[in-house]
C-alpha cells in the first residue's frame, strides 16, 4: 500500500523535501512507516523519541495501523514564544 508522509519544521530540513510517498506492506504501523522511512533517510533517525504522529490530520499512536492513501505526519517538537 503508498502512503504519504509529509514532513515539517526540522524533519523537512533534515531530508530536504515536503514530503515522501512511501510502499508498505498491508497492515503496516505508523512505527514500521517510520522505520521505512528513517531507512531512507537516515539522518531522521535519532529524532524518534521526540516525535509525535497524526494519521489523516488525527493525532496517533506510533501501533497504528496504517490502510491504503492514508497521510502521516510526524510532528518534531516546537519551540518558540
Amino acid at each position: 500500500m503508498r502512503v504519504k508522509v509529509r514532513l515539517f519544521a526540522s524533519l523537512r530540513e533534515a531530508a530536504g523535501r515536503p514530503e515522501v510517498v512511501l510502499e508498505l506492506p498491508a497492515g503496516a504501523t505508523t512505527a514500521e512507516a517510520w522505520a521505512v522511512l528513517a531507512g531512507q533517510i537516515p539522518a531522521l533517525s535519532p529524532r524518534r523519541a521526540s516525535l509525535a504522529v497524526s494519521v489523516n490530520r488525527r493525532y496517533a499512536a506510533f501501533d497504528t495501523v496504517l490502510g491504503e492513501a492514508d497521510e502521516v505526519v510526524f510532528i518534531p517538537p516546537v519551540s518558540g514564544g
